[in-house]
């Protein structure tokens, strides 16, 4: 396990409590502390194992290549770090076998800082092209005291690729990050991003996942100080034959804490699958919490199949709220009725409440340039879909 210096304890004690709930497992940055999964375990029972082309079981080894691209404002710096670096592990530790792999199998990590006070007038820009082949990576995202900081993460091309990405968000710092997935569809993308936010700090997560053959993500979000407040939005576009997977946490470990989770999704093709997993976890000493998570699918097409599953652990009465929602389903009638008697055709009336469907998280992205593209990526499946 990586080592942590006297000025980081009180984040390496955060991450060490980290909590195991019915869908985790200890936590562990060694491969052979997890039993290769064999499907029946919760935390597998929905993910096509035969698909992940041996990151589950270790016999996928690095033998690709990912081109990387970083366009960051001056001030910001870059440095590749070995793997124990005191910096590298700190936001959290691999909960499941594909994780620890990853760790276990690079040497070197890049860290990417931006400094206390800094407030950047133009996102840090990561751009991660797939080549082909097994690649394997770690990335330390260290926002300092009181820093504002869009980062946008760009996830393009085809391979196989498992990796583990951390935010350390400063005391007072407020950093908003959109991950996007856009794979070729032969692709296979598994990684955990930890974050960890300070006292009185703010961190923002908008996830959004079109492309690649299996996806699975797991974000996952813990607190090092009071006053921390978490957003976690995602959106997902799940085609014929595709396999995306969302499972999150949000471990409520300090008082007076905010999150709010929401996720939305669409499918279309008989063999499409998404999984949305939403933990959260209220400890003894979180007095104070407020946190709501939503999950809403918007099935197109017959034999498109959803697993939607929130998890609520609340072990402290004084709280200022807890809550939790899930809903999967078709078209409604009366929206597409109220626009076709408005003289709107019925392919169209379709694609306007898809839209409305998608449009609050798409605003939540905050980056003109990427909201575009991503509109534009919208119509395109939806063309497909609809007609």
């Amino acid at each position: 396990m990586p080592g942590a210096d006297s000025a980081g304890a009180a984040v390496a004690a955060a991450v060490e409590s980290s909590v195991v709930t019915r869908t985790s497992a200890p936590p562990s940055f060694d491969v052979a502390d997890f039993p290769v999964p064999h499907g029946r375990e919760e935390e597998w029972r929905f993910t096509p194992l035969e698909r992940l082309r041996g990151l589950h079981d270790g016999t996928a080894t690095a033998d690709g290549s990912i081109k990387v691209s970083i366009d960051a404002p001056d001030g910001v710096t870059v440095e590749t770090v070995g793997r124990d670096d005191p910096r590298v592990g700190r936001a959290g530790t691999p909960v499941d076998r594909v994780a620890a792999q990853a760790f276990s199998s690079v040497e070197k990590a890049t860290v990417i800082s931006v400094p206390k006070e800094a407030v950047l007038a133009e996102p840090v820009r990561v751009g991660l092209h797939g080549e082909g082949g097994v690649t394997f990576g770690h990335t330390v995202f260290e926002i300092g005291a009181f820093a504002e900081v869009v980062l946008v993460l760009d996830h393009t091309g085809d391979g196989v690729r498992a990796a583990n990405v951390e935010f350390q968000v400063g005391d007072g710092a407020k950093l908003t990050v959109v991950s996007v997935q856009d794979w070729d569809d032969t692709a296979v993308h598994c990684s955990q991003h930890n974050a960890l936010v300070g006292r009185d700090a703010s961190f923002k997560s908008i996830v959004v996942t079109f492309g690649g053959d299996v996806v699975r993500l797991h974000p996952r979000v813990s607190y090092a100080g009071p006053g921390g407040e978490a957003e976690l939005y995602g959106l997902y576009f799940t085609d014929q034959g595709q396999h995306q997977e969302h499972r999150l946490l949000v471990d409520h470990n300090a008082p007076n804490c905010r999150s709010n989770v929401a996720y939305k999704g669409a499918l279309q093709g008989e063999t499409a699958r998404a999984v949305w997993i939403g933990d959260v976890v209220i400890r003894v000493a979180a007095t104070g919490t407020d946190t709501y998570e939503l999950n809403r699918n918007l099935v197109l097409t017959d034999g498109a199949r959803v697993h939607s599953v929130p998890n609520l652990e609340i072990e402290t009465g004084e709280i200022v709220g807890a809550g939790h929602a899930s809903a999967t389903g078709r078209f409604e009638d009366e929206q597409l009725f109220y626009l076709m008697a408005r003289g709107i055709p019925a392919d169209e009336a379709r694609r306007l409440v898809v839209r409305g469907f998608f449009a609050e998280l798409v605003q939540q992205i905050g980056v003109p340039d990427v909201e575009e593209r991503l509109i534009a990526k919208l119509e395109a499946e939806l063309a497909e879909s609809i007609g």
